[in-house]
C-alpha cells in the first residue's frame, strides 16, 4: 500500500535522529521485560533440571513406597523381577550422645539403606570414604548440622533407640535429597541391617519403606504401562508410585507457584514502566508537534502520520524488549550457582525460549497499551489544533477502532497472564488490583492537584511553599506522572511489608498462647502409662492431650479415585485416629457421632473445612488403605478442626471398633513452661529412647525461615517494580527540566532568591512523593488484608512501621529525583532564558 510506504519512509527518516527522548522508554520496558524473563528462566531452569536429572534425584528409574511397613516377600519378588532394587527405610527419631537422662538429644531424619544404595549418583562424605565402609559394623554418617548440634566429631559414639552407633563421616551431599520432601531434622544414614535390635521400628511405628528400582533400558512412554501394572498388582496394598519423570513433585510444585507469583509481580513492574513509556511517547509527540503540523498542511493523511509514529514506537519497543531479554537471560546464568547451592536439586542453566517469549509478549502488549492512546491523537487532531497543543495537551478522544484495539490488548494481556501463570484466579485478581491501583493513583493525583491549588490561594507568608503548591496544582504539572510511577511500585512494596509483618506477628502471637511444647510420637501402647505418669504429674505441665495414631493412604472418596482429587488431603499418606466416646473439646458441625461402644459397620468423622473443599457429603464412602488393608467407612459427621492451634488434629477419625485392633502407636502433645522443656525431653527419651520428640518451637522456626525466604524473594520482585518507578520518576523530572528553567528565570526576575526557588522545588517533590506513599499505604493495606484474610486465612492488623517507611521513602525518592534536575534551572541567567522566548 502506498500510504504504508509513505509512513515507513517518514518513520525511517525520523529515526535517523537517534533515540533522544526515548531513553526512559527503553529503560522502563527493558527493566520490566528483564524481570519477567529472569524469573521465568530461573523457574524453567529448575524444572528442567528436575526433569533432566530425575533419575539421580529419585535414586533410580522408579520408586515404590509403602507407608508404615516394608514389602512382603511376594511383593519384593515382584519388584526384583523389574530390575535392580535398593531398599531404604525412612523415619524420624532422636539421636543422642549417650543413654539415660544425662545425654544430649536432637531430632534427626534417619535413612536406613542396603548395600546397593545409591543406585544412581554418589554420596559425598568427609572424610571421603566409601559409604559401605562408613556404615559397616554399626557405623553412621550424619549431616554437619546434627554433628554441631550434639557436639560430635568423627569417631564419637551416638545412640539411636537402644543401639550404639559410631560416627564415621559427615554427610556433605545426598544424591536423592531432592526427593525426600520436607524434614524436621538433619539427615542420618545407617545400614538397614543395623536397625535390628535398636527398638526404632516396631508395630505401628511411623516409617516409610522405599524401594528404588533401576530398570533395563526403558523409554519414558513405557513407564505408564509399568505403572498401570504396578497399581493393578498393589491395588490393595497402599503402594505409592513415582518415577524419574516426576522425581520431586513438591519442589516442582513450589517452584512453579512462586515463579508464577513473581511473574505477576513483574507484570506490576511492567505496568509501572508503561506509565513511563506513555509519558515518553507523549513528550516525544509534543516535541514533534511542528513536524506533524507541517506534514498535515502538506496533505499527509492522518493514518499515514499515525502509522509513521507507530512504526517508530514499535521499532524502539523492539529494541527495549531485546535489551530486556538479554539482561533476563544473563542474570539467571550469573546467579545460577547461588541458586543451585541453596537447592537440593540440580539447575539446568541456559537459554530457555519459553520464558523469553512470554516476557517478550508481555512487553509488546504493555508497549501497545500505553502508547496507543497518545499515538492516536496524531491521527485525530487537526493541524491547527496541533499547533495550539504546544501550550497544553489535547482532550481529543481517539477513534473508536483504537479504543477497541486498546481494550482487546488489555484482554489479551490479562488472559495471557492467567493462562501462562498457571494460577488464573490469582492472576485475574492481580490484574484487577493493578487496574484499581492505577485508577486510584490517577484520582489521587487529581486530588493532590486540587488540594495544592486550594492551598496556593490560602497560604500566606511562605513564598517557597506557595510557589510549590502553585506548581503542583497548575496546568501541565508532573503530579500525575510522579504519583503513578512511584505509587504503584510503593503499593507492591507496601503489600509485601504488610503481609510479612502480619505473618511474623501471627507466629509470635499464637505460639506462646496455644502451641504445645512438644509432639511426642511413636509411643507404644505399653509405654503410654509411664509416659503419662511423667508428664501429667509435672507441675510445669498445664495440659496433656493424647490420641491413638496410625497411617493410611486414601484410595477413594465418594466413589472418586483419590488420584483424581487435587487436594492436600489426598496427596501422600495421611495420619488417622480412632475414638469411642466424643473426645473432649470436639465440636460436631453436622451429622452425629457414633454412640459409645458402637460395634457396627465402620464410620468416620471428617474435618468440616476439608470436606467442603473436597466436596464430601454426609453418607459418602471413604476408602483408606491401612497397612495393606482397604477399610471402607461411611462419613457420619463433620467436625471443626483448627490445625492452626498447633495441637492434635486429624482430618479423619474412625470409630474405635474399626481400627483399635490394628497395630498403632500413640501421639501426645504436652503444653509446658519453656523452662521445663529440657527436663521433660531428658526424662521421656531417657526412659524410652524409641519415642520421638518434635519441639514445636523448632518446627515453627523452620516455617518462619521458609516464610522469610518467600518474603525476601517477593521483596526482590517488588524492588524491581520500585526501581522501574524510580526510573519513570527520573524521566518525569528530566522532562520537566525545561519548564523549570523558564519558571526559575521568571521567579528570579521577580526577586526570588536561589534559596527560595530551590526550597520550592524540594517541597514540590516531597509533597508528590508523600502523596504517592499515602496512596501506596492504602493500596498495600487493602492487598495485605485480602491476602491474609482469604489466602492465609489469618487475622490482619495494620503495621505502622513499614507504612511510615513507605511514606518517607516516597518523599525522599521524589526529592532526590527533583533536586538532581534542579541545579541547571538555578544556574541559568534569567535574561538569556527570557530572550529565547521572544
Amino acid at each position: 500500500m502506498i500510504w504504508l510506504r509513505q509512513a515507513a519512509t517518514i518513520a525511517r527518516r525520523e529515526l535517523r535522529g537517534g533515540l533522544s527522548g526515548f531513553r526512559i522508554f527503553l529503560a522502563c520496558l527493558a527493566l520490566g521485560v528483564a524481570a519477567i524473563a529472569a524469573v521465568g528462566s530461573v523457574r524453567v531452569s529448575i524444572t528442567d533440571g528436575l526433569a533432566r536429572e530425575g533419575r539421580t534425584i529419585l535414586g533410580g528409574d522408579v520408586e515404590v513406597e509403602f507407608s508404615y511397613r516394608r514389602a512382603t516377600d511376594a511383593e519384593r519378588d515382584w519388584l526384583d523381577d523389574l530390575g535392580t532394587v535398593s531398599e531404604a527405610v525412612d523415619f524420624r527419631s532422636m539421636a543422642a550422645t549417650g543413654q539415660g537422662r544425662d545425654a544430649d538429644r536432637a531430632l534427626t531424619q534417619i535413612k536406613a539403606v542396603d548395600d546397593l544404595y545409591p543406585l544412581v549418583g554418589e554420596v559425598e562424605l568427609d572424610p571421603a570414604i566409601p559409604l559401605d565402609r562408613a556404615l559397616a559394623d554399626g557405623g553412621a554418617v550424619v549431616h554437619p548440622v546434627l554433628a554441631d548440634r550434639l557436639g560430635l566429631a568423627v569417631g564419637d559414639a551416638l545412640w539411636m533407640g537402644t543401639k550404639r552407633f559410631t560416627l564415621r563421616a559427615l554427610l556433605l551431599r545426598e544424591p536423592d535429597a531432592g526427593s525426600a520432601g520436607f524434614g524436621l531434622g538433619p539427615r542420618t544414614i545407617v545400614s538397614l541391617d543395623a536397625l535390628e535390635g535398636s527398638g526404632l521400628i516396631a508395630e505401628g511405628s511411623l516409617f516409610d519403606g522405599d524401594y528404588r528400582i533401576l530398570l533395563p533400558e526403558t523409554p519414558d512412554d513405557a513407564l505408564d504401562t509399568l505403572r498401570a501394572r504396578a497399581e493393578e498388582r498393589f491395588a490393595d496394598d497402599g503402594m505409592r508410585w513415582r518415577d524419574r519423570r516426576n522425581a520431586s513433585p513438591n519442589i516442582a510444585r513450589f517452584v512453579d507457584r512462586i515463579g508464577s507469583f513473581l511473574v505477576l509481580v513483574g507484570l506490576a513492574g511492567l505496568a509501572v514502566g508503561g506509565v513511563g513509556v506513555s509519558a515518553a511517547v507523549r513528550a516525544y509527540l509534543d516535541r514533534k508537534t511542528p513536524v506533524i503540523a507541517v506534514l498535515k498542511t502538506l496533505g499527509a493523511e492522518g493514518r499515514v502520520i499515525f502509522a509513521a509514529y507507530m512504526m517508530q514506537v514499535a521499532a524502539i519497543a523492539a529494541v527495549g524488549i531485546a535489551i530486556g531479554l538479554v539482561i533476563g537471560t544473563i542474570i539467571p546464568i550469573a546467579i545460577g550457582p547461588l541458586i543451585e547451592a541453596r537447592l537440593p536439586v540440580p539447575v539446568a542453566l541456559g537459554v530457555h525460549p519459553g520464558p523469553l517469549a512470554e516476557a517478550a509478549l508481555y512487553g509488546a502488549l504493555t508497549a501497545l497499551i500505553f502508547t496507543l492512546w497518545p499515538l492516536a491523537r496524531t491521527e485525530q487532531v487537526r493541524a491547527a489544533a496541533l499547533f495550539r497543543d504546544a501550550a497544553g495537551p489535547s482532550r481529543v478522544w481517539p477513534r473508536r477502532r483504537h479504543i477497541v484495539t486498546l481494550a482487546l490488548a488489555v484482554v489479551v494481556l490479562v488472559g495471557a497472564s492467567a493462562w501462562l501463570s498457571g494460577i488464573p484466579t490469582l492472576a485475574l485478581w492481580s490484574a484487577g488490583g493493578i487496574v484499581v491501583a492505577l485508577a486510584a493513583l490517577v484520582v489521587a493525583a487529581w486530588g493532590v492537584r486540587r488540594l495544592a491549588r486550594w492551598g496556593a490561594r490560602h497560604v500566606r507568608g511562605r513564598p517557597a511553599l506557595r510557589l510549590a503548591l502553585g506548581a503542583v496544582g497548575g496546568p501541565g504539572g508532573e503530579a500525575t506522572a510522579v504519583v503513578l510511577s512511584l505509587g504503584l511500585g510503593l503499593t507492591v512494596l507496601a503489600a509485601v511489608g504488610q503481609i510479612d509483618a502480619n505473618m511474623r506477628a501471627a507466629i509470635d502471637r499464637d505460639l506462646p498462647a496455644v502451641a504445645p511444647s512438644y509432639f511426642f510420637i511413636d509411643i507404644q501402647p505399653d509405654q503410654l502409662p509411664a509416659f503419662l505418669d511423667r508428664v501429667e504429674t509435672d507441675p510445669a505441665v498445664s495440659r496433656v492431650d493424647t490420641a491413638p495414631m496410625l497411617g493410611g493412604v486414601i484410595k477413594s472418596i465418594g466413589g472418586r479415585p483419590a488420584s483424581e482429587i487435587d487436594h492436600w488431603v489426598t496427596r501422600g499418606d495421611r495420619r488417622i485416629s480412632f475414638a469411642g466416646a466424643l473426645p473432649q473439646g470436639t465440636r460436631i458441625t453436622a451429622g452425629e457421632w457414633w454412640p459409645e461402644g458402637y460395634d457396627g459397620p465402620p464410620q468416620i468423622s471428617f474435618a468440616q473445612e476439608e470436606a467442603e473443599e473436597i466436596g464430601i457429603d454426609l453418607g459418602d464412602e471413604v476408602v483408606v488403605n491401612v497397612l495393606g488393608r482397604d477399610i471402607a467407612a461411611t462419613v457420619t459427621s463433620f467436625r471443626e478442626v483448627d490445625f492452626s492451634s498447633g495441637g492434635i488434629g486429624f482430618v479423619m477419625v474412625y470409630d474405635a471398633a474399626a481400627l483399635s485392633g490394628a497395630p498403632h502407636t500413640w501421639l501426645s502433645t504436652v503444653y509446658a513452661e519453656e523452662e521445663a522443656e529440657a527436663a521433660i525431653l531428658r526424662d521421656v527419651a531417657g526412659d524410652a529412647p524409641n519415642i520421638t520428640a518434635i519441639r514445636v518451637r523448632d518446627a515453627i522456626a523452620l516455617v518462619t525461615e521458609a516464610l522469610s525466604a518467600l518474603a525476601a524473594a517477593t521483596s526482590w520482585g517488588a524492588g524491581a517494580t520500585l526501581l522501574t518507578g524510580f526510573v519513570v520518576l527520573i524521566g518525569a523530572a528530566a522532562a520537566g527540566e525545561r519548564s523549570r528553567v523558564f519558571e526559575a528565570a521568571v521567579l528570579k526576575t521577580l526577586g526570588a532568591t536561589r534559596r527560595t526557588v530551590l526550597t520550592s522545588f524540594a517541597i514540590r517533590s516531597a509533597l508528590l512523593g508523600a502523596a504517592a506513599g499515602v496512596v501506596a499505604i492504602a493500596g498495600g493495606a487493602l492487598a495485605g488484608w485480602g491476602i491474609m484474610r482469604f489466602v492465609m486465612e489469618a487475622p490482619y492488623a495494620f503495621e505502622w512501621v513499614s507504612a511510615t517507611a513507605i511514606v518517607l521513602g516516597g518523599a525522599v525518592a521524589t526529592l532526590l529525583a527533583g533536586l538532581a534536575f534542579a541545579w541547571r534551572p538555578l544556574a541559568v541567567r534569567p535574561a538569556r532564558v527570557l530572550r529565547a522566548q521572544d
